[in-house]
Formats: structure tokens, C-alpha cells, sequence
């Protein structure tokens, strides 16, 4: 079983803040998002979360979790694609190097303190993206569930967080609409 690396957990944890099925979000207000990123070690210090930083936040988020869906086939909104590119822009990064001359990501010097802890989750999925690991996180095609997991089969072929749950559901959707009209249904 291969185990979710550290910027995947980081991710998938940033995606899961929303529950579609029960309607909720960890971070729906600014100060959330504060408690949230100081919870992972993130944020440090006494500057706070600001409206703006939140809002960027949340574009950056929805962002992610439509490029997740679309690794288990689902179409995604270039809408929303867009402003998480958009998001991410303002949130620089720097390659810094170490000891052993290997380059290291990390936030821009001049961001303030909550935008450097964005900055964090952006290296995080460009870590992913880079490694193409990104592709073994993804959004559970049971759009009524659309929770966030880590794709620990062979092939990467997992489409549902759960064949017991939502995988089952999906099949006996698909069972019930062909005893229904006998007709195969996507």
C-alpha cells in the first residue's frame, strides 16, 4: 500500500475543510482559517487572518478540489480553474537552497505571515503536480460525497472514497435505472 506523502495529506486535509454530503465548511470564516492553519503549524505568531487572505483562500481551494474531480473523469469549470491560478499568483514562492545544493521551495520573503502559510499549501500541491503524485489524489465521483482521498491501487483507477459506500451507491444507481428502462447508464 502506498502511503500518502506528506504535501497529499496536507492537500487532502485542505480539500476536506468542505463537506458536501453533510453542508458544511471548516473554514468559513476568516478566523477558521486562522485556527486551521495554526492547527497544522502553519501560521505562527500574532498576525491574524485578514478577509482578503480568506477569500483568496477559498478561490484556491475550490480551484483544487475541481482539478481533484477531474482525475476521477468528472468536466471542470475553467471559471474556477482560473481564479485558483489566479489565487495562487498571488501567493510567490522561492527556490532557496540547502546544505546539500538540492533547491527548496518556500514562500516568498515579503508575504505577510498568513499568506506565507497559503504559500505552504500552494508548495504543497506544486510538490504533487511536479512529481505526478497529484494524480493519486481525488475527489470522490459521488458528486453527493465529493470527499477528498489518496488512490492507493496499482493503477490508480479508484473513482470513489469508499467501494462500500459510495461506490455502492453509484452501482446500484446504474442497476436500478437499466432494471428500469433497460438501458446502460453512466
Amino acid at each position: 500500500m502506498l502511503d500518502a506523502p506528506a504535501s497529499a495529506q496536507l492537500v487532502q486535509a485542505f480539500a476536506n475543510t468542505v463537506d458536501v454530503e453533510c453542508g458544511t465548511d471548516e473554514l468559513d470564516t476568516a478566523g477558521k482559517l486562522d485556527a486551521w492553519l495554526r492547527e497544522r503549524d502553519l501560521l505562527h505568531g500574532g498576525e491574524r487572518v485578514h478577509a482578503q487572505d480568506h477569500a483568496l483562500c477559498l478561490r484556491m481551494r475550490a480551484g483544487i478540489r475541481e482539478e481533484l474531480g477531474a482525475h476521477v473523469g468528472d468536466h471542470t469549470d475553467p471559471a474556477l480553474l482560473h481564479e485558483a491560478t489566479e489565487a495562487l499568483r498571488d501567493l510567490p514562492v522561492v527556490v532557496t537552497t540547502g546544505g546539500d545544493a538540492s533547491g527548496v521551495l518556500a514562500p516568498a520573503p515579503h508575504l505577510t505571515a498568513a499568506r506565507k502559510a497559503l504559500a505552504a499549501l500552494a508548495i504543497a500541491w506544486s510538490e504533487l503536480a511536479v512529481t505526478g503524485e497529484a494524480a493519486r489524489l481525488k475527489r470522490c465521483s459521488e458528486h453527493a460525497c465529493a470527499w477528498v482521498f489518496w488512490d492507493t491501487s496499482k493503477n490508480r483507477s479508484r473513482r470513489w472514497c469508499s467501494m462500500r459506500v459510495c461506490g455502492n451507491r453509484a452501482k446500484a444507481r446504474r442497476y436500478a435505472a437499466r432494471q428500469t428502462t433497460g438501458k446502460t447508464v453512466e
